[in-house]
Formats: structure tokens, sequence, C-alpha cells
């Protein structure tokens, strides 16, 4: 059958801007996989017929059932004739569930509304070509750079075999984690620490060097009301194998993941026993200064399946990641506090002998959380 198509509409007619709108939607409901559905795209999908929303969907917790599954299965009968609006292009290909491209044409679709292609090699393109070889209308753009935004941890991997790294730091306005003695609780405020945890539901993985993981005993998971079971994958990074088996990410690990990231020449009962408390020890081989190369680390994530990993801490974690180029994104919360310079820096000295050498990031947004302030930046191009 061919394709039938039509000109795109004008950018500022009605057609357009409810196209918009209708993607806007989608990628709302997109964004409620974030942090679970990995190692597959959060993606979000909206059926509209005749003006009306008939069906609307989002990527399950684990990647299954995908958006356009849910959608038509909330839409039944009248998903014939209707417009699905799909932030990624939808599959082609056979996994554990069938092509959506084929669920969405058996289904009557007139008209399939995408964001942007799928870089899945296994995808790339054929989901578009199906569609139109079927006779679907389609439209490929509408919010394009919004769900390229949304999923920068799948398209990551993808491309560079790693997760995206955001690295978050609470500091004081002068840059420090606490004081002299280690005093660090709390420089910022209820607010901050809140959207903190929301910061850790959306993420695969949570990850702090064992410096951190020793000093600060945290818990690193998502302690806010309803997303107790979207907390992350916990990964230390631990090259000398220093975290307590007392410690709270060890005796937990076998009811929240915990993964110990350690160098590939150790060995013994240490290791052992690690493991006989449900940790997943995860040897990588040394950088050219005998320490963990932080980019096998990555690696190792994202072979693992991880697309978005948050950093928390601590400073040489910190500035190994900034050094190597591997931090995506910052979220910066500020406490409206002065502590000093022989206070505790959020970041180590990493050797920076000049600042055409400096990692340089742009801002994407600000905003006050009670007495703080949360910036974030993307890494620059």
């Amino acid at each position: 059958m061919k394709s039938s198509s039509k000109p795109s509409a004008s950018p500022t007619s009605p057609e357009a801007a409810a196209d918009l709108a209708h993607m806007d939607a989608a990628l709302a409901l997109a964004a409620r996989g974030l942090g679970r559905v990995a190692p597959n795209p959060a993606v979000g999908c909206v059926l509209v017929k005749e003006g009306r929303v008939v069906g609307r969907g989002w990527t399950q917790p684990g990647g299954r059932p995908h958006a356009e599954a849910e959608a038509l299965d909330r839409a039944g009968p009248a998903a014939k004739g209707a417009c699905a609006y799909v932030t990624l292009e939808p599959c082609a290909h056979h996994g554990r569930t069938p092509p959506c491209t084929e669920a969405l044409i058996e289904a009557g679709i007139a008209r399939c509304v995408v964001a942007m292609e799928d870089t899945d090699p296994r995808v790339a393109g054929k989901g578009l070509a199906k569609l139109r070889d079927a006779g679907v209308e389609v439209m490929l753009g509408p919010g394009a750079e919004a769900a390229a935004n949304l999923n920068a941890g799948y398209l990551r991997r993808q491309r560079d075999g790693r997760p995206l790294v955001t690295l978050k730091l609470a500091t004081s306005l002068d840059g420090r984690i606490g004081t002299k003695q280690g005093e660090s609780r709390w420089i910022t405020g209820p607010a901050a620490r809140a959207r903190g945890h929301l910061l850790r539901a959306r993420h695969d993985a949570i990850l702090v060097g064992s410096g951190t993981a020793v000093a600060d005993d945290p818990r690193l998971d998502a302690r806010l009301p309803g997303l107790g079971a979207a907390s992350p994958v916990r990964v230390v990074l631990d090259g000398r194998l220093r975290l307590p088996l007392t410690h709270d990410l060890v005796t937990r690990a076998a009811r929240q993941p915990t993964w110990l990231i350690t160098r590939n020449d150790g060995a013994g009962p240490r290791l052992r026993a690690y493991q006989d408390a449900g940790v997943e020890v995860i040897p990588v081989e040394l950088d050219d200064e005998g320490n963990l190369s932080l980019r096998a680390a990555l690696q190792a994530l994202g072979g693992r399946g991880m697309t978005r990993v948050l950093v928390e801490g601590g400073g040489r974690v910190a500035a190994g990641l900034l050094r190597s180029g591997l931090v995506d994104r910052l979220v910066w919360f500020h406490g409206p506090k002065i502590i000093g310079g022989d206070g505790i820096p959020a970041v180590t000295g990493f050797g920076l002998e000049a600042l055409a050498e400096a990692p340089t990031f742009v801002p994407s947004g600000v905003a006050r959380l009670g007495d703080d302030l949360v910036e974030t930046y993307v890494r620059a191009p």
C-alpha cells in the first residue's frame, strides 16, 4: 500500500499548535518512566481522534509494556482512524514483545506524529518506513529537542556505551560541602533535600566513592512518599575494599541492589563476603595512575543496562569525572552559607593549569527551593 502524505503544516498553523500540545502531553507521560525503564528509553504515547484523547500510555517499569501498547490497550476500538503522538520512533523489531509499528498498523491508526528517530540500529528509521508503507501518514520532528533531552541517557548509551552522568553537588555559596572538622548536615534545607531524592528516583543508579560511603553512611535511596520502589541501584567505587561489611549499603543489598566496583586484580575472602551479602562485585581495570578507571566503570554500568547515573560524591570522584570529560550534566544546590577556604571542597584539585582546559557547562535552569538555589547545567558542546 502506498504511503499517504501531505505537506507539513505551517509552524504557526492551528494543526501544528495542536501537534505540539499533544506531543508535550506525550513527553510528560514519558518522563514518568525515567529511572524505571532501563535499558529501554522512556517513551510516551497519546492517541487523539477528532480532537479528543482516546488513549494514553508510557513505558512501564522494566521497559515493558511499551508506551504504544499501553495507549492502544486503553483506547480499544477507538484507536481506529486516530493520530498517535509518540515521543520516539515506534520499534520495528521483535523482542520480548511484538513490534509497536505492527500494533499501531493493526489498530488502524491514520496518522503518526513522532518526535525523533530511534538511534537503535534495529529501528533507526525502519519503524517510520513500515508505517508509511502501510499507508499511515507520518510526521517527524515536533518536540524533537525535548525528546532528545528526555532520553539523553538512552542516546548516550547507544552512542558511547556508557550512561549519562549527572553530577549533583550540595554546597555552601563558596563551594564547600563541609567544615574543616567534616560537619556537613545540613548545608541545604528540606526542600532542596526533597528535590535531591526526586533526582535519585529519576536515575537508574546512584554512585559514590568509598570515602563518601564510609564518612557519611548514606542509604542512597529515594525517601519521598510513593517513590520507595523507584530507588536506584546503589554503586560504590571502592578499589581498596574499604566499605564495612556492616554498612547499610551491604546489609540491605538483598533488598536494594548494591554494586561495588573494584580493581580487577583483587580476590580473597573479603570479596566473597560482599558477594555472600548480596553485593554484586564488578571488577574494572586501573587507569595510568593506578586508580580505578572511571571510564571503564561507566562502560561496565552501561553494559549492565544503566542509562542514567547520578553521582553524589565525593570530591575526588567529582574531580576525576570532570577531568576525564565524563560529566554530562550538573545539578548544583547552593545553601545560603559561607564556610571558608578551610572547609571541604566539593571538587578536589585535578591539575588544571589553564582556563582554556577547564570543563565548561551551559546554564539550563535555576530555581529557588526555600532559602536555597538549584542551578542546572549541561556540558558545552
